[in-house]
């Protein structure tokens, strides 16, 4: 099977790898660039347990051959923030109880990232159109959406 080489740019960092046509950017991201906090739940891009941001924008990377991401910047949960200096909405999902078992919860951030990123001061159905693709199965999506709306005022007062 043929391999071609490409370039992304995963937070920050630019990775050189060779990857098969068919090779998904979830499978990459985990397997060949070692970045757990993108998982793997349906493949199938119900779920949104693998979401990334490609280019400012969201995506399911279970549907995104590796190959499309070619060049393009790509966001993980773990470029957002670090144990010791968690991003805002880390931190905020923390203090509401969003965090449960925790699978859902890196797509949940990236997504509430890209729209905090677009939009400031969301409203509540603005937050649920932004976390639609994303599938939890143990917080209700209640403290998920406080959450957001917690990290979203301190992201507005310290301009983030």
């Amino acid at each position: 099977m043929k391999h071609n080489s490409i370039k992304l740019n995963v937070n920050g960092k630019i990775y050189e790898v060779k990857v098969k046509p068919y090779q998904t950017l979830l499978h990459v991201i985990r397997n060949e660039l070692g970045l757990k906090g993108t998982k793997s739940g349906c493949e199938s891009g119900e779920c949104g347990a693998c979401t990334v941001i490609l280019n400012g924008k969201t995506f399911h990377s279970c549907l995104v051959l590796a190959a499309q991401a070619d060049e393009k910047k790509i966001v993980t949960i773990e470029g957002i923030g670090t144990y010791e200096r968690p991003h805002p909405l880390q931190q905020s999902f923390v203090e509401a109880g969003a965090v449960q078992c925790g699978f859902c919860t890196p797509g949940m951030i990236l997504s509430a990232k890209a729209l905090l990123y677009r939009n400031p001061n969301p409203t509540t159905e603005e937050i649920k159109k932004a976390i639609d693709g994303n599938l939890c199965r143990c917080t209700g999506y209640i403290n998920i959406i406080e959450a957001i709306k917690i990290a979203a005022e301190r992201m507005r007062r310290k301009r983030i």
